[in-house]
């Protein structure tokens, strides 16, 4: 049994299937172009001047996996005991902290804020870890404290 359309069905049929066949075009053609982004991409300058070297891992696995890195890291310091600088937190913010105010938050301009507000990801590692490096202490003598004793009462004193 053969389905017969009229004339007006065969031309809606076939003008559905060139509005889909025009959008589907359409978007592969908008997907392999350069688009602008509605949201800017965040500029962070990095100043790995303080180092000399470049990063750890290339730029884009970094992007992709350095969470992974420093849960890693962060098993192996806190269950094993074993410390390593090539992955962990400390020699991140030691390298990435801005050369402006030597911090990795503040700003969006600042290295983790910058990314990770872009992202949409909350920053937790603050809670518990500092967002500057440690500026090393000049070495000074230890202070002994002294305690002084309360004054002595007399036991009895206010009887009469």
């Amino acid at each position: 049994m053969m389905l017969r359309l009229s004339n007006r069905m065969w031309k809606w049929v076939v003008s559905i299937l060139a509005v889909l066949l025009l959008s589907v075009g359409a978007y592969a053609a908008s997907s392999t172009t350069d688009k602008v982004s509605r949201t800017a991409k965040p500029e962070i300058v990095i100043d790995r001047s303080k180092s000399g070297e470049k990063c750890v891992e290339e730029t884009t696995f970094m992007r992709k996996n350095h969470m992974k890195l420093l849960m890693h890291q962060r098993d192996e310091t806190m269950h094993k005991g074993i410390r390593t600088e090539k992955h962990s937190l400390k020699n991140c913010i030691s390298c990435h902290a801005s050369s402006k105010d030597n911090n990795v938050l503040g700003s969006d301009e600042h290295f983790c804020q910058g990314c990770h507000t872009y992202a949409a990801v909350s920053l937790d590692c603050w809670e518990c870890h500092a967002s500057k490096p440690k500026q090393a202490q000049p070495a000074t003598a230890p202070t002994v404290a002294t305690t002084v004793p309360p004054p002595a009462t007399k036991v009895g004193a206010d009887i009469k």
